[in-house]
């Protein structure tokens, strides 16, 4: 019993370690490994601007740790009520902590944030946490746990079913079986895991998911927020007003990430990474190059929304289409 709750002092401390290693590893990565570079941006880049990147992109993982863990938590109480000790289990510390409106709050945050393809997903996560809940705190009241737990979710799949079923089949015909498992598989499952499971293998498998998700996740939202930009895009268009051997008398586009401007310099880092101190009197414009769009994997869509959107992506207003600045291409304007 000490170990597990010195264990749980641990995992508390050192969550909140997480962000500040991730922040660091992207400034050393972003550095190339460089110790020097890596001072010059701890010196300039906001840590404001980090948090908010680090933020935005990682915004999706908070509605899976709640409720994946939510879920197996409560499964475990449902199924071996026997093994769900807060003092032995992180797993049932974990769900005797957490309140019922981080969990609302949860769907909701998904609901915004997760790509169509994983909506099924959260309405599945959202169903049977919603039903396992109802099962233990009303034991006593059998005609709304049938509701809860066996009518809603039928009605919730039938209804997710008559909406997918046509990018369901899309996906099988152009050869996207994992879309087509995202939107076909969750509806159905909700449907088996909203009630306990045999109570001799339920300590095993709900610790055996909790720790897999535990282990996998720091990995995938690493890997997430290493590609993320966190220093804006600009071109700069430099002419040396006086050449010397290190700056020639040819105009030049310089494209990179922009560090600071200081009195006398724009600092820049481009893409070699390598770090370059520009004369404010040689820079003649700069522009600030927005960042491209990624190439979408998947053709499906539902009903015009592509499956590769969240809900925020389909409701804002889309940037209209402007003809690019070719200095974000490394070209000078003509003329």
């Amino acid at each position: 019993m000490a170990g597990a709750r010195q264990a749980q002092q641990w995992l508390l401390t050192l969550l909140p370690a997480f962000p500040v290693l991730l922040l660091v590893l992207r400034l050393w990565q972003l550095s190339r490994q460089d110790m020097s570079t890596m001072l010059l941006l701890v010196q300039y880049v906001s840590p404001l601007g980090l948090l908010s990147a680090l933020l935005i992109a990682l915004v999706w993982a908070f509605p899976l740790v709640v409720l994946t863990f939510g879920v197996l938590g409560r499964l475990l109480r449902l199924s071996a009520p026997e093994r769900f000790d807060p003092e032995r289990s992180l797993l049932a510390f974990w769900t005797a902590r957490t309140p019922g409106w981080v969990a609302t709050a949860a769907v909701a945050l998904g609901a915004l944030t997760w790509q169509l393809r994983f909506l099924p997903t959260l309405l599945m996560l959202g169903l049977c946490l919603l039903a396992l809940r109802t099962r233990y705190l009303y034991p006593d009241q059998p005609t709304r746990i049938l509701v809860v737990s066996v009518a809603l979710p039928l009605a919730a799949a039938v209804l997710a079913y008559a909406a997918l079923a046509p990018a369901v089949w899309t996906a099988v015909r152009v050869g996207e079986p994992t879309t087509a498992a995202l939107l076909a598989v969750p509806p159905a499952a909700t449907l088996l895991l909203t009630g306990p499971i045999p109570g001799r293998i339920a300590p095993a498998l709900t610790h055996g998911l909790a720790y897999a998700v535990a282990a996998v996740l720091p990995l995938v939202t690493g890997a997430v927020f290493l590609r993320v930009p966190v220093l804006p895009t600009a071109a700069i268009e430099v002419e040396p007003q006086e050449p010397t051997a290190a700056t020639p008398a040819d105009p030049e586009v310089v494209l990179g990430a922009l560090i600071t401007v200081t009195d006398t310099s724009t600092v820049v880092l481009d893409r070699a990474a390598v770090v370059r101190f520009l004369r404010n009197n040689d820079v003649q414009s700069q522009v600030l190059c927005p960042q491209a769009r990624p190439v979408p994997y998947s053709v499906v869509a539902v009903h015009g929304w592509p499956v590769e959107e969240t809900t925020l992506d389909w409701m804002m207003p889309r940037q209209p289409v402007a003809a690019p600045d070719v200095r974000c291409d490394g070209r000078l304007p003509a003329g």
